[in-house]
């Protein structure tokens, strides 16, 4: 089904719509109420099937205009924007000490040591947390005993967790936009707008039977009869230009790779989500052991309780 669908593709980007309709036209044979009938049933056809493709056609076009955030990878991290900008000056300033590094030797000029470029950070929510995480529970951990910082035993859990959540994010970003958000544009700009392009041949051609029409309407005796030909060429016209935009209308709607897209799409953010729940289910029970320990060890005003058994034991 693939494959043929395909290779419909493929046709559909070389087709000529109004060369293959007018030389089907122009050997069209068949009486004038034969072609009368059958413009009438093609044309209830044709609207149910043009009904059809613009909502598939909408459909795309609503998906996509959210879905595309999946392509910029700081949709859900506002601060990005600031960071790039710190980075900016930041890569400024390495440009320009490298250039004087490189310009100021062989001179009696004191020469720079060569800037070295830092490692570009991906810039997403996930990540973000991770790298937060991980800085204060290091800085918990320097500064108290390792076997006595439960909070920075919890922000390393948290850290750890927030990392594989980074990956997940990463890997469902570029599966969404390989197996969703491409094949998804190009069905709209191939065979859906292959099936537009054809309706707009019916359009134009239907305007012509009307323009036939009107010109045989006011056309003198001599000239009746070759203003009747040409009504009847147009619509011969108008009934194979219709055909030949429900084949392709059909074809469309029944093509199956927008709903294998959308499974693709579903699948993604499910394992991305999947990944996330295991990671912090994992992190908040070793978090929630490490607050009960917490908790059970802690006496909110030692200093008091002391002051008052004093008070206490001197009283009696």
């Amino acid at each position: 089904m693939a494959t043929g669908w395909k290779q419909l593709q493929t046709g559909f980007a070389t087709l000529n719509l109004g060369q293959s309709a007018n030389k089907f036209a122009r050997g069209f044979n068949s009486s004038v109420q034969a072609t009368k009938e059958r413009l009438g049933q093609v044309s209830a056809e044709y609207r149910d099937l043009e009904t059809r493709v613009d909502a598939l056609r909408q459909t795309h076009f609503t998906l996509l205009k959210i879905t595309r955030v999946y392509e910029s990878e700081t949709y859900d991290y506002p601060t990005a924007i600031q960071e790039s900008l710190t980075e900016l000056g930041t890569t400024i300033g390495q440009g320009i000490t490298n250039f004087a590094a490189a310009n100021l030797k062989g001179t009696n000029l004191p020469a720079p040591e060569p800037a070295t470029p830092g490692v570009a950070q991906h810039k997403t929510l996930p990540h973000a947390l991770g790298r937060a995480a991980t800085t204060a529970a290091n800085a918990m951990q320097e500064s108290s005993p390792a076997s006595e910082d439960k909070l920075g035993k919890g922000l390393a859990h948290y850290a750890a967790s927030w990392e594989k959540i980074a990956d997940a994010r990463v890997q469902q970003d570029e599966t969404i936009k390989v197996h969703f958000l491409q094949p998804w544009q190009t069905t709209l700009s191939t065979s859906i707008a292959v099936a537009m392009k054809a309706r707009q041949a019916v359009r134009v051609s239907r305007l012509e039977l009307d323009a036939a029409k009107q010109t045989l309407k006011n056309a003198g005796p001599a000239k009746q009869e070759a203003a009747r030909i040409e009504v009847e060429n147009a619509e011969d016209d108008l009934v194979q230009k219709t055909e030949v935009a429900i084949t392709l209308m059909k074809t469309v709607l029944e093509n199956p790779e927008p709903l294998k897209n959308l499974n693709e799409l579903a699948k993604a953010q499910l394992i991305f989500y999947a990944t996330a729940a295991e990671a912090l289910s994992t992190a908040q029970g070793e978090i929630e052991e490490l607050s009960v320990a917490a908790e059970g060890e802690y006496s909110p005003y030692p200093s008091r309780a002391g002051s008052l058994a004093t008070t206490e034991i001197s009283l009696t």
